[in-house]
């Protein structure tokens, strides 16, 4: 259901003959729409005119009410106070401006400080690592030298004994 109010300044728009023709004050009535059932044509209305509602002011005038003149002290005013609000928005800007370059060199100063503590820590474990595999290379070669002398002393040992075995075995084969 839909409720239209029809002012007689639009009285044509509203398609009601009764409404007088004098501009000056604007009777109200109410036009009801009702929807009813679709047919296969395509859609019906009932359209229902009424009187003015009992709680409706009734007459009142087209023209808005008049506005005082402004004095020029007044326009004066409101173009400072337009002025004044246009320094203070520039200002919240360039003061928002100030506040993310300001954030964007924080973010920058981090990633920097992230970067070199993270080239650090990298530099300190390639050293801990390196020296690590020179201490465990110093080890082994240490103990391959170990195992070398033990080899050597071992293999004089022998060849002491075959010594001291020869010339009594040469004794003995030129004795007989």
């Amino acid at each position: 259901m839909v409720h239209i109010v029809c002012l007689e300044g639009r009285a044509q728009a509203c398609l009601h003959p009764a409404l007088p023709a004098v501009p000056t004050l604007a009777t109200a009535f109410y036009i009801q729409v009702k929807e009813l059932d679709k047919r296969a044509s395509g859609q019906a209305f009932e359209v229902i005119l009424g009187a003015p509602a009992p709680d409706s002011k009734g007459e009142f005038p087209l023209s808005p009410p008049k506005k005082k003149d402004v004095s020029l002290e007044e326009i004066q005013r409101k173009l400072d106070a337009a002025e004044e609000r246009r320094k203070n928005h520039e200002a919240e800007v360039l003061k928002h401006l100030a506040e993310k370059r300001e954030h964007e060199k924080e973010v920058l100063q981090k990633a920097m400080e992230e970067n070199n503590n993270f080239s650090k820590m990298a530099e300190e474990k390639l050293n801990q690592k390196m020296e690590a595999n020179k201490e465990n290379r110093t080890a082994i070669m240490a103990a391959k030298n170990e195992k070398f002398k033990e080899k050597d002393k071992k293999f004089e040992e022998v060849r002491k004994n075959k010594e001291t075995k020869d010339p009594s075995s040469e004794e003995g084969a030129s004795e007989d």
